[in-house]
């Protein structure tokens, strides 16, 4: 019997095996296996999009997507790195905030709205 030791999705698994002939009995394997080789390093976490600047305070879509959620409107007062509104992009959800603390100027996306990479999202004045 051969003791092994497997990962699988990052997850290390011991197990005994034992090598059956075709009449049930236990067979010794001639070649001992090759060394285990370590599993792959999981990829770092996704961190949330950085909105791109045109102006001032102007913030465009990162990437094309849809926008799941609208936290602030026209006139609503926004502070440096708060959160305006969530945009989906390839299943994953991708928080734009303000640039600069101020009074969002223009925002006239909805929820469900679709934009292309480089749309203007809102403004910050």
């Amino acid at each position: 019997m051969s003791k092994y030791r497997i990962t699988v999705e990052g997850k290390t698994y011991e197990m005994d095996v034992e090598l059956i002939g075709a009449n049930g009995a236990a067979v010794q394997p001639v070649a001992k296996a090759a060394p285990a080789v370590a599993a792959p390093k999981a990829a770092p976490a996704p961190v949330a999009a950085k909105p791109a600047e045109v102006g001032s305070g102007s913030v465009v879509a990162p990437m094309p997507g849809t926008i799941l959620k609208v936290l602030k409107a026209a006139g609503d007062a926004v502070k440096a790195g708060e959160v305006v509104l969530i945009l989906e992009a390839m299943k994953m959800e991708n928080e734009i905030t303000a640039p600069a603390s101020g009074t969002i100027g223009s925002l006239s996306l909805t929820e469900g709205s679709t934009v292309a990479g480089g749309d203007l999202l809102f403004d910050v004045k």
